[in-house]
């Protein structure tokens, strides 16, 4: 069964698509590298380098960075394609591009020159961050001491700077903004790191998200920015689309490509398996045939849904110069619906390969232990729905991750 076609929802998108076309290209020329590469990326539980040299020297790392930095600033729309054609190939290299990429858009924050020294100067750049303020970034002459352990950084083995999220401490009193703990991404060469090994799962191991320490490493200021806040210094519309939606998309992307793979495994499984105790192959089964039209409209339209969400919310940025509640609140339900429906068509396909999908060498395998690993994620978190549902029905509540 062949993939939905891929299309844009604008004219005016469309426009931008075909300028860019390279990013695209690029991930569907790659995608076969990435699958040959698969099973090495499951067992070191990383990207080996001639693959993370070839994703880095097609740009896709840098696909969000601003283009005035030297980066491909690449529209939202695009961007989701792009990790999702990754994504089809394997669900963890997608994933470190991803985060990768999204963190690039913090560029966007710094003085040009600044920025292109760590994205673009800097060989191969990648700069992998932590999702909490663990560390502490104290005061000192032209910028900051920072010590601190962080935990869950997405493709740290192969970055070149590590972000430490971290209170800063002046006088040795945390610091206020605006009323709140003043907390600063302050960015560490890799070498002045200890990287510790802590991913150890049985699914999206290739991502490396392990944690990471630092001890009294002198970070200059112009290499740190708030965490939130930060002014911006490009005001391209990408940079007007929060980042944390900037992140769910591509996580959306990746958990529906993962559906995708498995239910073209599950094709490939059904025409050559025949189940114990039934008559013929397992795809004359009318439970594999209805697990296979289940998954085939769940698929698309979870992925419509996304699509349609992402190219509203960009439409919105690019005419207005700003993404309004609701269609943040539209692509925050989109983003968590698309994982959630991605986990669901993976577990039905699993349930029905029967015991063949239990074993490691199979690609379904893996396929079940990568969704559920991503369901655990901040992105793919029942409470989204909750939070939408509120906005909805006009329910007071503190607005976050939107």
């Amino acid at each position: 069964m062949n993939p939905e076609p891929v299309t844009e929802a604008s004219p005016a998108r469309q426009t931008v698509a075909q300028a860019r076309t390279s990013p695209l290209q690029s991930a569907r020329e790659l995608s076969k590298l990435v699958r040959e590469s698969a099973d090495e990326i499951e067992a070191t539980r990383e990207l080996p380098r001639p693959l993370f040299h070839a994703l880095a020297d097609a740009g896709l790392f840098h696909l969000a960075v601003p283009k005035a930095v030297g980066g491909i600033e690449l529209d939202l729309p695009t961007y989701t394609l792009v990790i999702e054609e990754i994504g089809k190939a394997d669900a963890s290299t997608a994933w470190c591009v991803n985060q990768g990429a999204i963190f690039g858009t913090y560029a966007a924050r710094m003085p040009v020159a600044t920025a292109r020294a760590i994205w673009i100067d800097t060989p191969r750049s990648v700069v992998a961050n932590t999702p909490a303020p663990v560390g502490k970034a104290v005061v000192a002459p032209g910028g900051f001491r920072v010590t601190g352990r962080h935990p869950f950084s997405t493709g740290c083995r192969h970055a070149s700077w590590l972000a430490s999220q971290s209170q800063v401490i002046e006088n040795g009193e945390v610091r206020m903004q605006d009323g709140k703990p003043e907390a600063r991404y302050c960015l560490v060469p890799v070498a002045q790191a200890e990287i510790h090994d802590t991913w150890r799962t049985r699914g999206m191991r290739g991502t490396g998200t392990h944690h990471w320490s630092v001890n009294d490493v002198f970070v200059p200021e112009e290499h740190t920015f708030l965490y939130a806040n930060a002014p911006l210094i490009q005001e391209g519309p990408l940079y007007k689309v929060p980042r944390t939606l900037c992140f769910a998309c591509g996580d959306s992307a990746v958990a529906l490509a993962v559906a995708r793979s498995c239910l073209e495994a599950f094709v490939d499984l059904a025409g050559a398996k025949s189940p114990r105790y039934v008559k013929g192959l397992l795809r004359e089964q009318a439970q594999a045939q209805i697990s296979v039209g289940r998954a085939e409209a769940r698929i698309r339209s979870g992925r419509a849904f996304l699509m349609e969400a992402i190219g509203e919310a960009w439409d919105e940025a690019v005419a207005t110069g700003a993404v309004s509640l609701e269609r943040r609140a539209a692509l925050r339900l989109a983003t968590t619906h698309g994982i959630r429906i991605a986990a669901e068509v993976v577990d039905d396909l699993y349930n029905a390969a029967g015991a063949t999908a239990a074993f490691e060498g199979h690609v379904m395998q893996r396929h079940f232990q990568d969704i559920h690993v991503i369901t655990q994620h901040v992105q793919g978190r029942l409470s989204h729905y909750e939070l939408v549902g509120k906005i909805s029905l006009g329910v007071p509540t503190e607005i976050q991750h939107m």
